[in-house]
């Protein structure tokens, strides 16, 4: 993959650039919100790992507009800004995961190794039950026609069971990828986001096979 690493720190961006090169990406390199946008209006990024505090801006609000943009590329928020609320604010705007800073570098690898995956399973996935539509790759969703509002929380679980490609996908597993942990808060979380799927699309869209986890319903 592409990876374009965002971060104001020269250190961290050869650090992570190292480990990414290791695993065979390629990567990409911004100290801030403009050198971002020049590079995205050069080059195709699959993955984004993006900082928020940034020299010349704040990266949930450029998250949030290259989103309204039209960039579809995972976003991984990497920053020491990690209350609940910036998590919550950075994955609003459209950011797929959350890793604080410090980090470990093994976890990140296999972040990195996770959205890549759900990304080639919804790339160009267009899924279709009863007069409900969802595009992964593109993010949208309607049903009889009027566009339902998923968050980018619930665009990853359903990304998640895409990539499954119709086998179960264990909570521990959608934990691992979706939230990075499975605490008793996460795993709360991705109940109450199972139920709001259900509501928002259908609950025939997501089955839960007991004792094993979920799967897509179509």
């Amino acid at each position: 993959m592409r990876i374009l690493i965002v971060d104001d720190s020269a250190a961290l961006r050869e650090l992570v650039g190292r480990a990414l090169v290791a695993d065979g990406h390629s990567a990409l390199f911004a100290q801030d919100v403009a050198s971002a946008d020049e590079i995205l209006q050069q080059s195709d990024v699959d993955l984004v790992i993006l900082d928020l505090a940034l020299p010349d801006g704040w990266g949930i609000d450029w998250c949030r507009r290259v989103r309204a943009e039209g960039m579809e590329a995972p976003v991984l928020v990497l920053s020491a800004h990690s209350t609940i609320a910036e998590r919550v604010a950075g994955l609003d705007a459209g950011a797929d995961d959350f890793l604080p800073k410090p980090f470990a570098v093994a976890e990140l690898r296999s972040r990195v190794r996770a959205l890549g995956r759900r990304r080639t399973g919804a790339r160009s996935t267009v899924l279709v039950l009863d007069d409900v539509r969802v595009e992964l790759a593109a993010r949208q969703a309607t049903r009889a026609g009027v566009q339902c509002p998923i968050t980018a929380r619930e665009w990853s679980v359903l990304e998640c069971l895409a990539g499954a490609k119709g086998r179960v996908v264990s909570r521990d597993n959608l934990l691992a990828e979706v939230w990075g942990d499975a605490s008793e808060s996460a795993a709360r979380s991705l109940d109450v986001l199972i139920a709001r799927i259900r509501k928002k699309l259908a609950p025939a869209w997501i089955r839960t096979v007991r004792g094993d986890g979920y799967a897509l319903g179509v």
